[in-house]
């Protein structure tokens, strides 16, 4: 399990060996730049590594039929095939060149699209390319069932053969023989040895010895079927298989074979005297493939934390990857694509360019019937010209980056996800309309259509068919999303899938939940105590407990939560358009919130809470009046604070909208991707969100939306004078401003009265 990260404690002097040695943890702790997966297989292995730049050139045109697997890493079930593969590629590696075993990386993000042109919609998928294949569409794909290397060999020899007008030029005839190509045999073949294996006609034995013979000179094999009764009846054969050895000299003699025939043929015939092996240039590992090979350096990460990188990474590569496969999408698999999308909308927490981003997405998606591929992709393609409305392009794994490439991450990024969309659903207190998607069936419908990794997409519905009907509030769903998670675990613990830094435990353990277990009346079980369970799991995959910053900036800064960072986003939209003297403005501003947030953390440190935990205190912005303890004293009982904050807040909001409604009457709106009509909707939804922040309810964004309204109307001038003002406040600047004009005149008259005196003064001192 890794290891928790320390908080931030009392500072003191470290001695120079300790900051060496912290330099160079740190420096561990970072990911090499541009390292690349090494997937399932590694340069040892006797298959070809391929990726986008070489499967086609290595398939496409070749002498020999080619064997493709195309799988992904994060695969349970392809974790579970690849020793499978690897021994067929041990077993068959004298069947080379006649037949070539391959495989790619179809998580690698750069092979994906080298993927979907194969049209690889599940893993692991397996495909035979005859020779001199030209399209991809020549590939036969194997049947799920066959995951044995004996059902595997035998598919083989039936593809091979079936394609006889493209046999391959190095592999031997599998035909079986007659007593025609017989009697002739040793005047039109110039060998020493000829192998005749009788076998049954349902057997792949005398095939399988043939191709296992392709590398070795001076001896040939033929293969003699049972139902070849003149042969049979001529050699004298009442077994199979049986196995004759004919010589050029005319003798012949029995092959020894028990048990094991394959091997005990393939030996004896290895080992005749004037038999050898020819030498064949057969590469491994595609040289492009090898050179890009890196080593990615494993990162810690605090267990007790959910990060961003985790959730968003999982929601891009469902995006970019899983619901790209199709060619086109419609239907149910539209359908299902839409309501993910939606229940996205309505409860990830994520950053505001990507929530930006899934609003405009699910704004374009509502309308379609059919999409096609190239239309989805240019949806989905970040533009230089929205910088507030992004995707990221890469995963990024924090909190489920495995002690490997090969484990973890999709798969624990979804779950997260997932049980994350169940947990802010539930702590909504609005209710849900009819028409808006449930969490659980989404989840079920997205992961029968698109997840793809079918055998695990077959579990979950078999789950989700026995008890998801059973499910009848947003608590219910929280806890059987869990307990699901949990069966899936006790399924896979100790399997291929299952990261020996990361095993299969039943979740919570009692490190993170104490209170989440008890022990039976009998003493004798564990229990769980189900309404603990769902108050840590409230907690847990709450948007406040979701951190922005790496483990690392953990250490420096204590972690921000996403609710921060999409307030510190929100002040920097604000400030876009406006002039030096108000960023000037903004910036002293900014600086002084800065001085409040790190006194409040501190007395938070200090009392020991952590932000956002029952019984904690919360977060909350600085106050925009600077007073001194005096002031404030005079003044509590006239000035509206609350009100004061409020009306500032919303007068900036309905700025930023006037800015965001001029931009874009200025500049022409991509209508790939951003909505057209109803436009304001979209103005107000984003106010709306910003609201959310400020924690202003919809009370507030009602007279928001009218005073709006009275703006675009022409009535500027009382928004302007009514803006951050109560009547009282008014009142006292009318009172002040007479105060002053009475002093004014006090003092004008005061002056005017001592000058006349001093002239009338000076005239009689000259008489």
């Amino acid at each position: 399990m890794p290891r928790r990260l320390s908080g931030a404690g009392p500072r003191h002097q470290m001695p120079p060996a300790a900051c060496l040695i912290r330099a160079v943890a740190c420096l561990l702790l970072v990911q090499v730049p541009g390292a690349q997966s090494l997937g399932l297989y590694s340069p040892g292995d006797l298959l070809v590594q391929l990726e986008t730049r070489t499967l086609e050139r290595r398939i496409f045109n070749s002498t020999g039929a080619w064997v493709v697997e195309f799988y992904a890493s994060w695969c349970g079930h392809c974790k579970a095939f690849a020793p499978v593969w690897k021994g067929l590629a041990n077993d068959v590696k004298d069947w080379r060149p006649a037949v070539m075993l391959g495989a790619i990386d179809c998580a690698d993000f750069s092979n994906k699209n080298a993927c979907y042109k194969f049209g690889i919609k599940s893993y692991p998928t397996v495909k035979f390319f005859k020779r001199f294949s030209q399209k991809p569409e020549d590939g036969i794909k194997f049947n799920n069932n066959e995951k044995n290397i004996e059902s595997l060999r035998g598919t083989i020899i039936t593809l091979m053969e079936s394609h006889e007008d493209t046999w391959p030029s190095a592999s031997p005839p599998l035909r079986p023989t007659s007593v025609t190509e017989l009697r002739d045999f040793f005047l039109v073949n110039n060998v020493t040895y000829l192998a005749l294996i009788f076998d049954e006609d349902n057997s792949f034995l005398s095939r399988e010895v043939a191709l296992d013979m392709l590398q070795y000179e001076n001896i040939a094999v033929r293969r003699v079927l049972q139902s070849n009764e003149e042969l049979v009846k001529q050699f004298n054969i009442t077994t199979f298989p049986s196995g004759l050895l004919v010589t050029n000299n005319g003798s012949c003699r029995s092959i020894p074979g028990h048990a094991d025939w394959r091997s005990q043929y393939t030996n004896f015939l290895r080992n005749l005297s004037g038999v050898f092996r020819r030498d064949i240039f057969i590469p491994t590992v595609s040289p492009t493939a090898q050179s890009t090979m890196a080593f990615t350096i494993w990162k810690m990460a605090d267990q007790k934390k959910i990060y961003m990188a985790d959730v968003e990474s999982a929601v891009l590569y469902t995006l970019r990857t899983e619901a790209a496969v199709f060619s086109n999408l419609e239907g149910e698999q539209l359908s299902t694509l839409k309501d993910f999308v939606s229940v996205l909308v309505q409860h990830f927490a994520g950053r505001l360019v990507v929530k930006n981003y899934l609003y405009n997405l699910d704004l374009w998606l509502r309308p379609k019937t059919n999409i096609s591929r190239s239309e989805w992709e240019d949806a989905l393609r970040n533009k230089k010209e929205f910088p507030n409305v992004t995707l990221p392009e890469q995963p990024h794994w924090i909190g489920c980056q495995g002690s490997k490439s090969t484990f973890r991450g999709f798969p624990c990024g979804l779950w997260t996800l997932f049980h994350h969309l169940t947990v802010q659903a539930a702590c909504q207190k609005q209710p849900t309309s009819s028409g808006t998607p449930g969490v659980l069936p989404t989840m079920r419908r997205y992961i029968h259509n698109f997840f793809a990794c079918r055998m695990c997409a077959e579990h979950f519905e078999a789950m989700a068919a026995e008890s998801m009907h059973e499910v009848k509030n947003r608590d219910q769903a929280i806890l059987w999303l869990w307990s699901r998670h949990n069966r899936v675990n006790a399924r896979l613990a100790g399997t291929e899938s299952e990261d020996p830094k990361f095993p299969k435990i039943q979740w919570p353990p009692k490190s993170l939940c104490p209170s989440c277990h008890y022990i039976s009346t009998d003493g004798k079980k564990f229990l769980w105590n189900e309404n603990r369970v769902l108050m840590f799991l409230k907690w847990h995959f709450s948007e406040k407990n979701i951190y922005m910053d790496s483990p690392l900036e953990h250490q420096r800064r204590n972690g921000r939560d996403v609710a921060q960072q999409n307030h510190e986003d929100e002040r920097k939209l604000e400030g876009g358009g406006r002039g030096e003297e108000n960023d000037q403005g903004n910036q002293k501003e900014s600086d002084e919130e800065k001085k409040a947030e790190q006194l409040e953390a501190g007395k938070a440190e200090k009392k020991k809470y952590d932000l956002g935990k029952p019984g904690s205190p919360e977060w909350h912005k600085s106050s925009i009046v600077k007073m001194s303890t005096k002031a404030k004293g005079m003044v509590e009982d006239i000035v509206d604070l609350d009100r004061f904050s409020e009306q500032h807040f919303k007068s900036k909001a309905l700025k930023m909208a006037r800015q965001v409604s001029d931009r874009e009457r200025r500049t022409k709106r991509d209508t790939r991707l951003f909505l057209m009509e109803n436009e304001g909707h979209r103005s107000l939804d984003y106010i709306r969100e910003s609201l959310r922040h400020k924690n202003l309810g919809a009370k507030q964004f009602s007279g928001i939306q009218v005073e709006k309204e009275n703006t675009l109307r022409g009535n500027q001038w009382i928004y302007i004078l009514g803006m951050g003002f109560s009547r009282l406040d008014v009142s006292l600047c009318v009172v002040l401003y007479l105060l002053s004009s009475v002093c004014l005149l006090g003092m004008y008259t005061f002056f005017r009265m001592r000058m006349g005196y001093r002239k009338a003064r000076l005239g009689y001192s000259l008489t």
